[in-house]
């Protein structure tokens, strides 16, 4: 599995975390969570879509 597909698990598990309704404090950890993924998304982004180009 690569690590973009962890990581959209990831984010899956906690948006639905956040749809459970936490309290203050767990929704503010599952936030700033949901902000590293979003920026490891955006980092490895262009390097698996370049590794996609290259393998074809």
């Amino acid at each position: 599995m690569s690590a973009v597909a962890k990581l959209l698990g990831q984010k899956e598990q906690l948006l639905a975390r956040l749809e459970a309704d936490p309290g203050p404090n767990e929704r503010a950890e599952i936030q700033a969570l949901l902000a590293k993924i979003e920026t490891a998304l955006k980092l490895l982004g262009p390097q698996d879509s370049a590794a996609a180009d290259e393998d074809q």
